[in-house]
């Protein structure tokens, strides 16, 4: 297909794409003429995961340009490109240096070594999780750490379902795209889950009168 009609299914502009081949994110069409390029259906599909990736990942640009290099890497094992994804999903920002934080650090340390993951405490998302502890204890939830491995357990449960559909898929470029998937788009399907969850908890535990509203949060 020319760029043209790859703009039309995907529905990314034309300028777009061309950028996006240009910063190497996806791969040149097949040259013609000195002009012309035909795509075919792994453009599309590298396409829809490019804007997957930036629309309900909130990934950068340059994030996804690293997550795909894993990705068409053939000698990077699958936990590799897992860790290239769930890398990028981590917070900005400075973190303190006080008391709270040293104490999130101790608390998150003990936690990993308590399940025996295999994981360091230097990993960005165990920094994550300081970072959100010591700002809990700095606004007088200190006692959140009580209800961290209930946290935990429902963590380990999701990441299990994670991997098992990662696991049906047989060819390894499916599996190492599905890995990208279930990382950063599970990461969302998780967060939006929670928050409906968050509202049916709440409806039936402080009780309310009819139907709750369309836009509650």
């Amino acid at each position: 297909m020319r760029i043209g009609e790859l703009s039309r299914k995907t529905g990314v502009p034309v300028p777009t794409i061309k950028y996006y081949v240009r910063e190497g994110l996806l791969p040149p069409g097949e040259l013609t003429s000195p002009n012309q390029a035909n795509y075919d259906e792994a453009h599309e599909r590298r396409l829809q995961l490019i804007r997957a990736l930036l629309d309900v990942g909130g990934m950068k640009v340059a994030e996804i340009a690293d997550v795909l290099k894993a990705i068409d890497d053939p000698a990077r094992p699958l936990h590799k490109v897992l860790g290239a994804a769930a890398d990028r999903l981590g917070t900005a920002g400075t973190e303190h240096d006080d008391t709270e934080s040293a104490a999130a650090h101790a608390v998150v340390a003990d936690l990993i070594s308590r399940r025996g993951w295999q994981a360091h405490e230097s990993n960005p998302a165990a920094a994550d999780l300081s970072k959100a502890i010591a700002a809990m204890a700095r606004l007088g939830h200190g006692a959140f750490v009580e209800v961290l491995d209930d946290y935990a357990d429902a963590a380990e449960q999701v990441a299990r379902a994670d991997l098992a559909y990662v696991d049906r898929r047989v060819a390894v470029e499916g599996m190492v795209e599905t890995v990208v998937i279930g990382t950063v788009l599970g990461e969302a399907v998780f967060s939006a889950l929670r928050r409906l969850a968050h509202v049916d908890a709440s409806a039936k535990l402080y009780g309310t009168e009819g139907p709750p509203e369309r836009n509650a949060n």
